[in-house]
């Protein structure tokens, strides 16, 4: 029907909100922020989807399985951001999206702001809402929206880890679990929290000699009694990451303070104590990198050298397994984008803290304090554009 997959916004139907997802076109970026049970469960609410053609077809959902799904598909990313209220994505807006994106238009996606000063400037000049999922933070300060994609990127740094040690790859040529009479390689882990554990398990599945780093004893402890024997717990500090870098194969960055640049724990006059072919992966590069040599790479060129060393430091690790990132991420974010859509951005946030802890930037106004500190920007306070009293008020 192509008045169904063609739509102009008259032909829209009447909806409480009308829901744009637009193609990820970040580079190797392959997954899609709705599937089509997604959309179903919009249209049921009442609500109009528009989603760009071929958007889901990386994580293996063809345009057709919309449109039976509820959905209307557009065929270019500027009538998706035309039509919609609400942009639902997966990865922060390049810039080519920046014209796109207009004032009061709700964004829900990962942001990363603290990591990207020209991202967080064209946000406030654009005065859209924007939502990010990975400072969504419940009660108990986990975090709903980044534990999926922090699971498949923990358990991917040790699948990536492992290749880049292989010899034609640049690393030393050593295999992860030896074999019987040959030593495994050792595996560094800097961080104890979801990625940390998940690469730690995986690492230890192996058979490497695994070492996880953290400066939370309870944690340490947790952890000590329910991963296998081959992984020790290790107080961090910059001693113990100077000496344990040493005698590294593999070193892991999974370290995280939630919106705000990560703590640079590897210094470049470490890189020189490693050893030649040594690999480390940055899973904290979304958010500036753990490793003081970090740059963002691509899945297309994935690796450099720096001091013999070689560095993985993909920004979207989890896009090249689209197929079980995409319903993991959305297994997750789907329940909190209906409730911004049954209710609005304003009462959703007023309604549910967790979602309200997911404001970064409203109107032009930055609300969320790591992203203000770390460049310097004037922090306003989330109880101001809720219309709440603020929160360090005064009775």
């Amino acid at each position: 029907n192509p008045a169904r997959t063609h739509p102009t916004k008259q032909q829209s139907p009447t909806g409480a909100m009308i829901v744009g997802v637009p193609k990820e076109i970040k580079t190797s970026e392959n997954r899609v922020a709705l599937t089509p049970a997604g959309a179903s469960e919009f249209v049921k609410n009442g609500h109009s989807v528009y989603v760009q053609a071929t958007a889901g077809v990386g994580s293996g959902f063809a345009d057709e399985d919309y449109v039976k799904a509820g959905a209307f598909v557009l065929p270019t990313i500027e009538e998706v951001y035309a039509i919609a209220e609400m942009i639902l994505k997966v990865k922060e807006p390049i810039e080519s999206e920046y014209d796109l994106i207009r004032p009061n238009q709700l964004l829900f996606t990962y942001f990363h702001f603290a990591s990207c000063e020209p991202l967080t400037k064209a946000m406030i000049k654009s005065n859209a809402v924007c939502i990010a999922y990975e400072t969504v933070e419940k009660a108990d300060r986990s975090l709903p929206l980044l534990i999926p994609m922090s699971e498949v990127a923990g358990r991917m740094s040790i699948q990536e880890g492992a290749k880049y040690l292989e010899k034609p790859c640049g690393g030393r040529g050593i295999l992860l679990g030896g074999v019987p009479g040959v030593k495994p390689a050792e595996v560094l882990v800097l961080g104890a929290g979801i990625v940390g554990t998940q690469a730690a398990k995986i690492a230890a599945g192996f058979g490497a000699r695994v070492i996880i780093m953290d400066v939370s004893l309870p944690r340490l402890r947790q952890l000590d009694d329910i991963l296998p024997a081959n992984v020790t717990t290790v107080y961090s500090n910059d001693y113990n990451i100077r000496e344990a870098v040493k005698t590294a194969d593999l070193v892991i960055g999974s370290v995280l303070i939630p919106g705000a640049k990560a703590p640079k724990l590897v210094t470049k006059d470490m890189l020189s104590t490693m050893k030649p072919g040594s690999v480390i992966v940055d899973v904290a590069i979304d958010q500036g990198g753990c490793f003081e040599t970090s740059h963002p790479t691509t899945h297309l060129e994935p690796t450099f050298v720096v001091d013999g060393v070689v560095h993985y430091c993909v920004a979207n690790m989890p896009g090249a397994v689209p197929c079980t990132s995409t319903l993991g991420l959305t297994n997750a974010t789907l329940p909190y984008a209906l409730q911004l859509a049954n209710k609005g951005w304003k009462a959703a946030c007023l309604a549910n803290p967790e979602l309200e802890s997911g404001l970064n930037i409203v109107g032009g106004k930055v609300v969320y304090r790591k992203v203000a500190e770390a460049f310097g920007l004037d922090h306003v306070d989330v109880a101001t554009v809720l219309s709440k009293r603020p929160r360090d008020a005064v009775a």
